[in-house]
């Protein structure tokens, strides 16, 4: 069932084990069909140097099982939400990344210091609110899906395709598993510049608007002149 995308989430997957963004099992990366509504996860705390394509698990999205005798990662719930809400992601990744989890656990936005923030986010990567008590005693792993949908508001998932869950960590996504994993690195790389460039200069407020705007719609939209024909 859903063979290639199976092999797609392993890469992508293995791929946040080479870039560094995991320790041990912690971290997930899941992908969706859109077409037969089923997406495929990392089993829950498999080692990643085991992993093959037949240990990851496929569910609906409801979070049922509909292939593969491992338990899904226990932060599917919280993948489930984003793919109902955000339809046009095809891929999302979760890790504990050091510096973007330090933002997290600070429950500061992530501030557009400069253009390498710009070619990928449209403004601050968000923070989500805490949860109450209730929430977490309740049904956490959603409830953390629904504040970050709830920190987006209006404003588009994909222009700013991460986000910082307060106390935890951060939560990334794109159109699939792999430009999912993409954007989780670059939002680490981000987070580690804007926390050097802040103990030089604590009182920068970010990046000019008209230099956020030049470098992002190089890379975004209609108007977008980055890159090669086509490609």
């Amino acid at each position: 069932m859903l063979r290639q995308l199976r092999e797609q989430v392993l890469e992508a997957n293995l791929e946040v084990v080479r870039r560094g963004l995991v320790l041990y099992t912690f971290g997930n990366v899941s992908g969706i069909s859109r077409d037969e509504n089923l997406v495929v996860i990392k089993p829950s705390g498999v080692p990643y140097e085991r992993m093959t394509p037949d240990d990851l698990v496929v569910t609906d999205l409801d979070g049922k099982v509909v292939w593969g005798e491992l338990r899904p990662s226990s932060d599917l719930a919280t993948h489930l939400h984003l793919y109902k809400s955000f339809t046009e992601i095809g891929g999302v990744v979760h890790t504990h990344s050091e510096f973007a989890t330090a933002w997290a656990q600070a429950r500061r936005p992530i501030p557009p210091m400069g253009t390498t923030h710009a070619d990928y986010f449209y403004g601050p990567v968000p923070v989500t609110r805490e949860l109450t008590a209730e929430e977490i005693d309740r049904d956490y792993v959603r409830a953390t899906g629904v504040a970050i949908v709830e920190c987006f508001g209006n404003r588009d998932p994909m222009e700013a395709p991460a986000a910082l869950v307060a106390d935890h960590g951060p939560f990334a996504w794109g159109r699939t598993p792999d430009d999912a994993v993409h954007n989780a690195v670059v939002l680490e790389a981000v987070a580690r510049m804007a926390t050097y460039t802040l103990s030089l200069r604590p009182d920068k407020s970010g990046v000019p608007q008209a230099l956020l705007d030049r470098h992002y719609f190089r890379k975004h939209g209609q108007t977008a002149t980055y890159g090669q024909s086509g490609s």
